[in-house]
């Protein structure tokens, strides 16, 4: 049992600890009930929630939510625009973002599908060192769609 200032009173058994929390007009929460024997804190319990609530906000103030990142692409790219992007994919990888790339297809390009799944294939080639693929390329109406996403 521990006391509100956080001085150890020792093991008692259970009517002891809460005749204590109630002459001091205060709730005895149970902390850690796995321990042997269960730890139990003398404290006022919505003081205790309102605590718990205030780390769990700053928690998720901290707490990056993984933004996903879309790269569009088009099947004839050429080398020097296809290498710039890639190190764009590669920085979005290293912020622990997941990366979204698009290849578009316009006109007579939609014959030449094949073109866009070596694009993909490739770029996942070059970045199989930092990223996976989540979701392997599926087409969609005019679009090749694949999703990467960061390596732990």
């Amino acid at each position: 049992m521990i006391d509100t200032d956080g001085t150890q009173l020792g093991i008692k058994n259970l009517a002891e600890a809460i005749a204590a929390a109630k002459a001091r007009g205060l709730d005895l929460i149970e902390i850690a009930p796995m321990a042997v024997p269960p730890v139990c804190k003398i404290l006022d319990f919505s003081k205790f929630r309102y605590e718990q609530e205030k780390k769990a906000r700053e928690a998720r103030k901290r707490q990056k939510a993984g933004l996903l990142k879309e790269v569009r692409f088009k099947p004839r790219i050429g080398a020097h625009d296809l290498d710039h992007k890639v190190e764009q994919i590669k920085e979005f990888i290293e912020e622990h973002d997941k990366v979204r790339l698009t290849v578009i297809f316009r006109g007579r390009e939609m014959q030449h599908r094949d073109l866009g799944m070596k694009l993909l294939m490739d770029i996942k080639e070059r970045l199989a060192l930092v990223a996976m693929v989540e979701q392997a390329p599926i087409p969609d109406r005019n679009r090749l769609v694949m999703t990467l996403v960061p390596k732990h």
